[in-house]
């Protein structure tokens, strides 16, 4: 039995993983090991091996060393490059337990040469990170956060969810502990409380006291650490935060407790730390919970993809790693099976679901030449799919990146929050001191206890959670009804909206013509008059030219092909030439004039040549799902919907009506769209636009809120401010309505800690507030508001309801 060469461990009977290191096949004892040296050898590292003095690590087994993120190969899976050159990178930070984490994590990455920009979001524990890779190295990123008490990895790594459950059990363990001292050092307070009252044995007395200490000490020294880190990390960093003023609660408390045991004088105070420290961690456990799950559902859309494919090749069937396809492979998609791959479909028919992409369960018929989308599942007949692109390169990564970004961007609400805190807390530490002074000339004996009350009771603990919670909650809900946010400001501008401007094609609509029916002039054949108009269309991205694609059986040669913008097209077909499109182009082309029935649905197209008008054709195109009820939704919340399209005023206006939107506009060029949207600006309006073409690109930036169409062009979704991946319409009333509910949960949390805490500070320095009243009311304060968040998550609301 030979040793694993790269971690040392024996390799088990059987295992076969070898990896060529040196010109010779070296055993390895698992895939993980083979894995890592495959990349090793691969990025040109294999010297590795030559200079190291002891076995690696088993992967599985022991943590990795950071060199391993610098490997282009390991990268891919999680690093995206921009036109400038930068990296970009999601990374999931655990330690995190406040706003100031965010600032100093921030503050001190900027700080390293190569470091384009650093955002923290405080809410998810995420962090959006660009930097030149010429410059700083990966490994050396996340080492930074390391010298500062963080551990931080790519979101995308493979132990997040180990990550999450570790966290989760070890808040689990610190709550508990501070729970049963709570309730055991409360049992001992009662029988102190009642012997004030009634008499107790001076021995007893001083036995509860002692066995109180006891209870405590594990929450003073285990249950209370993460407050400790946070507050030495912001010190450090010379930065107030509200778990400064926490630590030094539980501190002062305890150690005036500790003193009165000892001695056995004044008062003990471990029943309000344990319950101080408890309350605290319960409503940050409720916080963590609600990122978690926003985490785990992000996750569960990157676990879909299966790690092997089947490859068609030339002698059969072979199962590769998905990582391994290259596109123009052919791969074989069984009935049931999930895609691993974007591609078309090369050969066989059946339906797929696309409920991961779309949110909409019903299954799409899928045939020869049709796109097809990793993370959706086929349902029926097998498909051979040729990859067009794999891993980060997918439609499905694609939207993951989206969501990581909106994660990482730090909401202005969240920020100034942030700021008010750092303030507050100065502010608290300062009356403190000065209560302290105060009650000292008034009555010494009282002076630490009120001061310690003030401290207790004015903690912002709910002031940094009003903002954040509430946005992760209401985050997380949009990603469930298919609405992607990619910019800081949508949640609180969709808010405030006053017009909604829809295009036509390809966002009220579908944006995939059909030929509905074919009216030839006398003498000439359907399917001639049919075949002249592929041709013609042949080539062409329009959604015209689409519906004609299946309709084109015996290909002619098309010469002096030209397009005509917003008019139709032109060409030659064996000497004669053609013109198909709207009647101005015949009028232009032959001189003749040629009427198209106006007054009926659909598009009319004119097909004619020199000697005349050869006949019509009419194509149809279907409403997109929940246009309707979507435009009578936004009317209801008191939103103008207008529609502003390019295509020909006729078809512009029987859409309209269709829908029922009373202001519309067609022949609208980008120009005339984004002129349109200044002036209502202008007159004061909040424009959100909906759109999926290139031509819509310059509206699209220019609205207050823009919003794409899961599957418009990239051009069009990277200057989106949302994407709307369902298909149905209807999600955006309501996404608005949920917008418009976070607004008032977020101003009722700021109103509730503002109030509570000017109420309770004068009462407090007054000294009608002790200190375990103090902080069952911080506690509960902040329980309040984490709960008011969570309102967001029992359902979107109806469009048009009343908003609390």
């Amino acid at each position: 039995m030979s040793d694993c060469y790269h971690c040392g461990l024996p390799v088990p009977p059987g295992a076969d993983f070898p990896v060529n290191i040196g010109g010779a096949a070296r055993p390895m004892c698992c895939p993980g090991c083979q894995a890592v040296a495959s990349a090793i050898v691969d990025g040109g590292l294999d010297s590795f091996y030559n200079y190291r003095s002891t076995a690696a690590s088993r992967p599985e087994k022991q943590q990795q060393t950071l060199e391993h993120y610098d490997l282009p190969q390991v990268q891919e899976d999680f690093v995206q490059l921009t036109a400038d050159g930068d990296a970009v990178v999601h990374l999931v930070i655990g330690g995190i337990t406040c706003s100031a984490c965010a600032w100093l994590i921030e503050h001190h990455l900027a700080r390293l040469p190569g470091i384009v920009s650093v955002t923290v979001n405080v809410s998810s524990h995420r962090c959006r990170l660009a930097w030149r890779p010429a410059e700083l190295r990966l490994s050396a990123i996340l080492r930074a956060f390391e010298d500062i008490g963080y551990q931080a990895r790519p979101a995308g790594d493979e132990d997040e969810e180990q990550r999450r459950r570790k966290e989760n059990r070890t808040f689990l363990l610190r709550m508990g502990v501070a729970g049963i001292s709570m309730m055991q050092s409360g049992h001992a307070a009662i029988g102190l409380y009642a012997g004030g009252f009634t008499g107790i044995e001076p021995e007893w007395a001083l036995a509860l006291r002692w066995l109180s200490l006891l209870l405590t000490i594990p929450v003073v020294f285990y249950s209370s650490i993460p407050f400790y880190i946070a507050a030495w990390r912001s010190l450090k960093m010379r930065r107030l935060v509200m778990d400064v003023s926490v630590s030094l609660a539980i501190i002062l408390a305890f150690v005036a407790s500790l003193w009165a045991t000892v001695t056995n004088t004044g008062e003990v105070y471990y029943d309000s730390v344990s319950m101080f420290a408890f309350l605290l961690l319960l409503a940050r456990y409720l916080e963590m919970r609600v990122r978690h799950r926003n985490e785990q559902y992000s996750a569960s859309l990157s676990q879909v993809i299966p790690a092997v494919a089947v490859r068609l090749t030339a002698t059969g069937e072979e199962a590769v790693p998905v990582k391994a396809l290259q596109p123009g492979d052919i791969i074989l998609v069984r009935s049931g099976e999930t895609l691993p791959c974007d591609g078309t479909v090369a050969r066989g028919s059946s339906d797929v679901v696309e409920a991961i992409l779309t949110g909409e369960q019903n299954p799409v018929a899928k045939a020869e030449g049709h796109g097809v989308s990793a993370g959706t599942v086929n349902l029926e007949n097998p498909l051979e799919i040729r990859v067009s692109a794999t891993g980060n390169r997918t439609r499905l990564a694609a939207i993951l990146n989206l969501v990581g970004e909106a994660e990482a961007i730090k909401p202005r609400r969240a920020a100034l929050a942030d700021r008010i805190s750092g303030w507050f807390v100065a502010a608290v530490l300062l009356l403190s001191g000065l209560t302290a002074l105060v009650w000292y000339v008034i009555d010494p004996s009282r002076a630490f206890w009120i001061s310690l009350s003030v401290l207790v009771v004015t903690c912002p603990c709910a002031l940094s959670l009003a903002t954040p919670a509430a946005l992760t909650v209401a985050t997380g809900e949009l990603k469930k009804l298919g609405f992607l946010i990619r910019k800081s400001h949508v949640l609180e501008t969709l808010a405030e909206l006053t017009c909604c401007i829809f295009d036509k094609t390809g966002t009220l609509t579908l944006g995939r013509m059909e030929v509905a029916q074919i009216c030839p002039a006398p003498g000439v054949d359907s399917e001639t008059l049919l075949q002249l108009a592929a041709a013609l269309e042949r080539g062409s991205t329009h959604p015209i030219a689409r519906a004609f694609k299946a309709a084109e059986h015996q290909p002619l040669t098309v010469d002096n092909h030209r397009v005509i913008t917003g008019k139709g097209v032109t060409g030659t077909i064996n000497g004669v030439t053609y013109g198909f499109g709207s009647a101005l182009l015949l009028e232009e082309l032959f001189g003749y004039t040629c009427e198209t029935p106006e007054n009926q649905p659909g598009l009319w197209l004119l097909l004619g040549d020199g000697n005349g008008c050869l006949g019509s054709i009419q194509l149809t195109d279907e409403l997109r799902a929940g246009a309707a009820a979507a435009v009578q939704d936004l009317e209801q919340q008191g939103i103008q919907v207008e529609l502003l399209s390019g295509d020909r005023p006729g078809a512009a206006r029987r859409v309209a009506e269709t829908v029922g939107i009373a202001q519309w506009r067609g022949g609208a060029t980008p120009e005339d769209k984004l002129a349109h949207v200044q002036q209502l600006q202008q007159a004061g309006q909040r424009v959100l636009m909906v759109g999926d073409g290139i031509n819509d690109v310059p509206v699209l930036s220019g609205a207050d809120v823009s919003v794409a169409m899961g599957d418009a062009v990239d051009l069009t979704r990277l200057h989106a401010d949302c994407i709307l991946i369902s298909a149905n319409l209807d999600v955006l009333p309501r996404a608005i309505g949920l917008a418009r509910r976070t607004g008032a949960i977020i101003r009722q949390n700021l109103a509730w800690a503002l109030v509570y805490n000017l109420l309770a500070l004068p009462l407090a320095a007054l000294g009608y507030v002790p200190p375990w009243a103090a902080a069952i009311g911080m506690s509960l304060s902040s329980l309040i508001v984490v709960v008011n968040a969570l309102r967001l998550s029992t359902g979107v609301s109806r469009p048009g309801a009343a908003e609390q």
